[in-house]
């Protein structure tokens, strides 16, 4: 049945945003949706979580060993695909912009502001207004939804607030680390 669920939801995004475009170009939000979903981040992100939950022993009945990490690594997967396919769905016709945007402000107060506000609102790519960031919720509130009915791996609401809030910390570590910045290569330059 979760598995069901998910392999749904993988191939309803595709369809959803191609039909919420007017161009017969490819929508930008499919290779967005990609990344987000089976990227190297992703796939860390939700190995990282598993394995928290692994030390954790949550949720118990799940056991330790190999067999109680599968489960929990396939069930974070499976709520993770949840979550960034409704996200992606809701926000592409709606014009939502899913990328963080540092703040141009200067103090820490008003940068760590607008990294939490970040969480929750958004802009347009269209209009450039801010916007409640209405795929981002819908797709925490989904991944919660499934993660309580389908999956029975943890309760919704705790999944949908901790699915929030590590966006919202994300965003904080987004704001104040300082960017990497790439060294040109070695040819071309005199020595």
């Amino acid at each position: 049945m979760a598995i069901a669920v998910v392999l749904a939801m993988w191939f309803v995004l595709p369809v959803a945003i191609a039909n919420a475009t007017e161009s017969k170009t490819r929508h930008p939000y499919i290779k967005h949706w990609k990344h987000a979903t089976v990227g190297k981040g992703a796939l860390g992100g939700v190995a990282a979580r598993a394995g928290v939950a692994q030390v954790r022993r949550t949720p118990r009945k799940w056991g330790g060993g190999a067999s109680g990490f599968g489960k929990r690594l396939g069930t974070g997967m499976a709520a993770h695909a949840v979550a960034t396919t409704v996200e992606h769905a809701v926000a592409a016709p709606l014009h939502e912009d899913l990328h963080y945007h540092r703040s141009t402000r200067k103090g820490f107060a008003p940068r760590l502001e607008h990294a939490l506000t970040s969480t929750v609102v958004t802009s347009n790519t269209k209009t450039g207004k801010r916007t409640p960031a209405v795929g981002r919720i819908s797709g925490h509130a989904a991944a919660g939804a499934v993660s309580q009915g389908v999956l029975v791996g943890a309760g919704g609401a705790s999944t949908a607030g901790l699915g929030l809030a590590a966006d919202a910390g994300s965003n904080v570590v987004r704001e104040f680390v300082p960017r990497r910045h790439h060294r040109r290569p070695l040819s071309g330059r005199l020595e």
